[in-house]
């Protein structure tokens, strides 16, 4: 398998099966990162879609002083944070929301409880926290990838991630017990710092 580096140097000879096989093995991590900074799966599609043609237009200027991932991946984060600056709130209409006919409704009902209180969780933290939280537990960056991605220093990309962990495990625990969650359901949520 041809490292990303290759690939890059084929693709900036004009090779268009080496840019395709970057776009394949980062298509999918770049989607993700897309769709937890814009919470939209066709939102984070386009994203995706105009970081691609940018990384494509600008390949001749990327000197490879970081990996070609981490490159792609700051693309992607600063044209979704791009898009989400010129969005405007949308509005659900309660009728137009799909019904399910699940046999464990109420467990459903409770995970989607806790996956939404994660959510709102997380999306009150600091933006430079949220980032470095999604990139290293969803994304499965390394700090000094996250230290690119961010442009910002390795210990800095590190205290990001704890800082989030710290806010998040203590938001977590008050929202839950004020909520009544471990009372009710008897759960314990449990973050490693």
């Amino acid at each position: 398998m041809e490292t990303d580096h290759n690939l890059v140097e084929k693709a900036k000879t004009g090779d268009h099966n080496a840019f395709s096989e970057l776009v394949l093995r980062h298509q999918k991590s770049l989607l993700r990162l897309a769709f937890r900074v814009l919470g939209d799966f066709e939102s984070a599609q386009d994203v995706v879609q105009e970081s691609l043609f940018k990384a494509h237009q600008k390949l001749g200027s990327f000197e490879g002083r970081s990996a070609f991932k981490s490159w792609i991946f700051q693309i992607t984060l600063n044209t979704a944070k791009n898009k989400l600056r010129g969005r405007r709130p949308e509005i659900v209409e309660i009728d137009k929301l799909p019904v399910t006919d699940g046999i464990d409704i109420e467990g459903d009902l409770m995970r989607d409880d806790l996956r939404m209180t994660m959510q709102t969780e997380i999306a009150k933290l600091p933006q430079k926290q949220r980032a470095a939280l999604n990139l290293r537990i969803f994304d499965d960056l390394s700090f000094a990838e996250i230290a690119e991605v961010m442009e910002c220093p390795y210990d800095t990309a590190k205290a990001n991630y704890r800082h989030a962990l710290i806010k998040l495990r203590h938001r977590l625990s008050e929202t839950l017990q004020r909520d009544g969650w471990k009372r009710k359901h008897e759960t314990r949520i449990e973050i490693d710092a």
